[in-house]
């Protein structure tokens, strides 16, 4: 797989996050007037959380996005829709490209994270609610299998719900170009299954 994750260190790599948080292209990501300060302090209350888990996934070994899993029912969708079992949240940021963009890059990224998310044991469908004005990243979620449920209202913004069930994600990843996804040999049964979010756990 090309690319690999690890445990954000919130303290460690706060100076990392904000560099890409506090960017113009990440303004739907809320934290464009964050300080390195506020980046330590909001990502140490999730990694606090016991059902909120942020994640670098790095290329190469080098940080290459942000992704974020968490538990819908200890979130505020629970207002907004019923929580299934099996449901998880995602939220994803891809960093800013150090040279040119590369063409499928971020599709890659986000296979990556659905195969990840997937292959834990028990998930079924993994729920996603960006702004409702963000179209490249509705775009992006439809051609990896999301199917939008309507747009929501959540106290910080109006988002489109969006689902992505085993089977639409599986349909979708066959149609995207080979290099973008796992390789051709790769299935989500052969890929190493972990608990999603260690409850109560500092991290």
């Amino acid at each position: 797989m090309r690319f690999l994750f690890r445990c954000l260190d919130a303290a460690a790599d706060a100076a990392l996050l904000h560099s890409w948080v506090t960017r113009p292209y990440a303004t739907f990501w809320g934290m464009l007037s964050a300080t390195v300060e506020d980046v330590a302090r909001e990502y140490a209350k999730i990694q606090s959380s016991g059902h909120h888990h942020a994640l670098l996934g790095l290329d190469g070994g080098t940080p290459a996005f942000l992704m974020e899993e968490y538990q819908p029912a200890y979130s505020p969708l629970a207002a907004v829709y019923p929580v299934l079992p099996g449901d998880v949240g995602m939220h994803l940021l891809v960093a800013p490209p150090s040279e040119g963009p590369e063409p499928g890059y971020t599709a890659a990224v986000m296979d990556a994270v659905l195969a990840r998310l997937f292959s834990v044991p028990g998930v079924e469908r993994i729920v996603v609610e960006p702004d409702a004005r963000n179209t490249k990243i509705h775009a992006l979620n439809e051609r990896l299998g999301f199917q939008p449920a309507g747009v929501v209202t959540l106290p910080d913004k109006d988002a489109l719900l969006s689902f992505c069930c085993r089977s639409d994600y599986l349909a979708a990843r066959t149609t995207l170009p080979a290099r973008t996804t796992l390789p051709a040999r790769t299935t989500l049964s052969a890929l190493p299954s972990r608990p999603l979010i260690p409850q109560g756990a500092s991290l």
